[in-house]
């Protein structure tokens, strides 16, 4: 059995997530202790345990220990099936974050898959749905994965109440490298989004694309952000913006002008654009387990805390020589398979 410290690195929940998804594809048992140990409130919180069980049902395995506040679990996977599949993670838990811990498995199971997730769509600390679909699904596509996700409902905090559906068609993944483009002139990209707010006054979801929208030209980008103003179990607002594989997102807040999470979002994605490398910060942990599994490699502008995390946990279960390396100002993770 593999064990893993749960305390490296960042020692937060992505470590769990990434070490029981890798243990699930791989078909190998992992113990997993000193979860979270240095959090205000160590141990599992109820969104991990959640992931943990999902992914136990999805692939017929067993797990021990699962349970808010634990801080050691052990996870023995089974074969993965297909199928059809329903998790409610309660109040406004991460269903983005949910879904990056099943979807490794889901993409080697026995048949196609599709996936319900209810809770929270667009949280904090977590990818919203509109960077999961525009940025992460198109950069996975890149390695051969055939998955779709449905939003059907926005969930924002503290209610959530939101839903998602996640389609898979498991296919043998294939190296994929994701690097900037060199030399000559290279036209400034466009950049599409969407603000969105729910059961707020109109002009709120209008003020934070304009913000966006404004920023972003004075940068020199031209941007097409749409908008919704809903009408939805839970209250909340929030703006992605996209362009290839980067984005920038920011949620509303009591008190926090619209024009600044607009804004927020612009300065984060225009930082992206304009550093020379392949893929965001962001994207760059989430393309760890899939580059250690398939092999390739990507260029970004810093290396994470989450990714160096990821990075350690995969060189537990593979073998394949993953690292990140810094090559003039910009940063490489890539994978190889020893000899």
């Amino acid at each position: 059995m593999i064990e893993i410290d749960g305390s490296y690195g960042e020692g937060g929940g992505q470590i769990v997530r990434t070490a029981v998804a890798l243990s699930a594809v791989m078909g190998k048992a992992v113990r997993i202790k000193r979860i979270r140990q240095a959090r205000p409130k160590p141990g599992l919180a109820p969104q991990h345990a959640q992931a943990i069980l999902a992914l136990a049902w999805l692939c017929n395995g067993r797990a021990s220990g699962v349970e808010p506040g634990s801080s050691e679990i052990a996870f023995e996977p089974g074969e993965i099936s297909g199928g059809s599949y329903r998790v409610d993670i309660g109040t406004a838990g991460s269903v983005t974050l949910l879904m990056q811990c099943l979807l490794p498995a889901m993409l080697k199971a026995g048949g196609p898959v599709s996936l319900e997730v209810n809770g929270g769509t667009d949280v904090s600390w977590s990818p919203t749905v509109d960077y999961f679909m525009r940025v992460f699904l198109p950069a996975l596509a890149r390695f051969g994965a055939r998955a779709s996700l449905e939003l059907k409902l926005r969930g924002y905090y503290p209610k959530g109440q939101g839903s998602v559906l996640l389609k898979i068609e498991p296919e043998l993944l294939k190296p994929a490298r994701f690097e900037a483009p060199r030399g000559g002139v290279v036209a400034r990209p466009s950049v599409r989004g969407i603000s969105h707010s729910s059961n707020l006054p109109a002009h709120v979801a209008k003020r934070q694309a304009e913000a966006a929208t404004m920023a972003l030209k004075e940068a020199g980008y031209e941007a097409q952000v749409a908008m919704e103003a809903l009408r939805l179990p839970s209250t909340g607002s929030g703006i992605t913006l996209w362009s290839g594989c980067k984005g920038g997102s920011a949620l509303g807040a009591r008190g926090l002008p619209a024009e600044a999470v607009g804004k927020r979002a612009a300065v984060d994605l225009i930082l992206e654009l304009e550093s020379g490398a392949a893929v965001d910060v962001h994207l760059a942990d989430q393309l760890v387990p899939y580059i250690a599994l398939a092999g390739g490699s990507c260029t970004v502008r810093e290396i994470s805390m989450h990714a160096r995390t990821n990075i350690w946990t995969a060189r537990h279960f593979l073998d394949t020589e993953i690292e990140a390396e810094e090559i003039k100002g910009i940063f490489m993770i890539r994978a190889e398979r020893r000899l």
